[in-house]
C-alpha cells in the first residue's frame, strides 16, 4: 500500500496470468490534501479477485460492472477469465489511475472506464445506454450508511432478476446494518463460502456475499412508489 504521494506497482497472480496493477498515493482530495485510499489495493479486493479464480464461477462471455473500483482489481480480473466486457466505475478523481491499470495489462479492448456516482440520477443517465448486467462486483463498500443506501438505488439500475451481484468485505461493526439497508430495499444477501479469513494471514474476518436483487416487478414497484 502505498504513502501519500508515492506511486508503487503490485503485480498480481490470477489464474497464472499476472496483472499489473498501479496504485497511486499522488491522488488527493482538493479539499482536505488527504489521499484518496480508494486507489489503493485493499484485501477485500484481493479475496474477490482469488474467489474469481479459484471458485466454479463462470465469467467466460459474461457483461461485467465494478462498482467503487478503485484500483480495479476485481473487474481486470474478470476480464482475465474471459468476460467479453468489464466496465469499472468510481468517482472522476479515480478514473485515470484505473485508465492506466487498464492499459497497463493491455485490455483496452475488453474493459472500459466510466464516473458513476452511487445514486446519482445524472451519472445513471450517463451510463444508461449500457443497461443490465451480467455480473456486478463490489469490495470494501460496507462502512457508511447513507453511502449504501445510494449504492442500493444504483444496484437496481444495473441489475435485474438474473445478475449476479459478489461483494468482499472485511466484516466491521457496520457491516451488517449496511447489508441490513440492502434488504430493506428488497435485496436478499447470501453469504458465499470462502477458504480463508484474511488477505495476510491476520485477524480480520473477511466475508464474500451474493448479494440477489428483488424481482423486475418488486423493483419497478419500489421506484414507483405504489
Amino acid at each position: 500500500m502505498p504513502t501519500q504521494g508515492s506511486n508503487t506497482l503490485s503485480e498480481i497472480d490470477v489464474a497464472g496470468q499476472t496483472l499489473k496493477i498501479y496504485e497511486l498515493g499522488d491522488v488527493c482530495d482538493s479539499l482536505t490534501g488527504r489521499a484518496f485510499t480508494g486507489s489503493w489495493i485493499w484485501d477485500s479486493a484481493l479475496l474477490l479477485s482469488r474467489w474469481l479464480a479459484t471458485s466454479q464461477f463462470d465469467l467466460r462471455d459474461k457483461s461485467v460492472i465494478e462498482l467503487g473500483a478503485g484500483a480495479g482489481l476485481p473487474g481486470l480480473t474478470a476480464a482475465l477469465l474471459g468476460a467479453s466486457r468489464v466496465v469499472l466505475t468510481d468517482i472522476a478523481s479515480l478514473l485515470p489511475g484505473l485508465v492506466k491499470n487498464v492499459e497497463a495489462n493491455e485490455l483496452e479492448d475488453r474493459v472500459e472506464v466510466r464516473e458513476l456516482v452511487w445514486g446519482s440520477e445524472e451519472s445513471l443517465s450517463r451510463i444508461g445506454e449500457l443497461r443490465r448486467f451480467d455480473v456486478v462486483l463490489l469490495s470494501d463498500v460496507f462502512f457508511d450508511l447513507e453511502e449504501v443506501a445510494a449504492l442500493g438505488r444504483t444496484l437496481k439500475k444495473v441489475s435485474g432478476n438474473k445478475t449476479w451481484v459478489l461483494a468482499a468485505s472485511e466484516v466491521r461493526c457496520l457491516t451488517g446494518e449496511c447489508l441490513n439497508e440492502l434488504v430493506s430495499q428488497g435485496f436478499k444477501v447470501v453469504e458465499v463460502p470462502i477458504q480463508e479469513d484474511g488477505g495476510d494471514g491476520g485477524r480480520d474476518i473477511f466475508a464474500v456475499y451474493n448479494i440477489i436483487p428483488p424481482d423486475e416487478g418488486e423493483c419497478q414497484k419500489n421506484m414507483s412508489g405504489s
